[in-house]
């Protein structure tokens, strides 16, 4: 995966007159767009993925859970090639937070200088495997919220490693992901987390465990950001975007 998802800001509570009370404001409730697509067209758009390739897996090489979460912590504004060619002879020899540990922040400074922000990434990895080791025992917690404790690691991060190394049927929404709901109106949203529910709610739950595989796979490779190449796309005539050059 590349380009992690940034947590939200938060921003201080607008101040208040000394002295008068405030009645509550109750939060607003997420209003999700709905799908361009019926129930059907979107069985039918996830049953072609599925035909065309049924057990897709991610790009980034990883050797455990562990390795798994360190390859997409160092994935953010990164290249999984790029990530790839330091991580693989890295993951040769350090595949526990307790060897990385051992390594050291220098070393790994040096394993991994190729990729960008690899300082900050650097310091992020020995923090997060020193929490592990210290409050979780080595292990890779399978929980969404102690996952997102660990330094460098946001939501989408943590929506791939309990994806991948766990089996939970989440949905990391990176860039490509999140271009391809909003173009093709599968799951249209203004943040990268309005369109990971609107898919929870749309997707068939026999294809969500691998539904942002086939999209993240169909966002890089063929309904690509400057020219979507629709002529190689196997969904193009149930394809609702606007963009589509296939639609009769």
């Amino acid at each position: 995966m590349s380009e992690n998802q940034s947590d939200p800001v938060k921003t201080p509570m607008a101040s208040r007159p000394s002295g008068k009370k405030s009645a509550a404001v109750p939060a607003r409730k997420r209003t999700l767009k709905r799908p361009r697509y019926t129930r059907a067209e979107i069985h039918a758009i996830f049953a072609r993925f599925h035909a065309a390739n049924p057990e897709p897996t991610g790009e980034l090489h990883y050797v455990n859970p562990y390795t798994l979460l360190v390859a997409v912590a160092l994935s953010a504004q990164a290249t999984d090639v790029g990530v790839n060619k330091a991580t693989r002879p890295l993951f040769e020899t350090v595949d526990t937070p307790e060897k990385m540990l051992a390594l050291g922040e220098d070393a790994l400074r040096e394993a991994i200088r190729t990729i960008g922000l690899y300082k900050t990434k650097a310091k992020n990895v020995i923090a997060l495997s020193r929490m592990l080791v210290d409050e979780y025992g080595g292990e890779v917690p399978q929980d969404r919220a102690a996952l997102e404790r660990l330094p460098g690691v946001g939501r989408k991060t943590a929506n791939v490693v309990l994806n991948i190394a766990f089996g939970q049927p989440t949905i990391a929404v990176d860039t490509h992901l999140f271009r391809l709901g909003n173009r093709i109106g599968l799951a249209p949203g203004k943040t990268p987390l309005d369109v990971e529910k609107s898919l929870e709610k749309a997707v068939p739950a026999e294809f969500l465990l691998h539904a942002h595989h086939w999209l993240i796979l169909h966002g890089r490779y063929i309904c690509k950001a400057r020219k979507p190449e629709c002529e190689k796309c196997l969904i193009a005539d149930l394809c609702k975007s606007p963009e589509n050059t296939q639609r009769s």
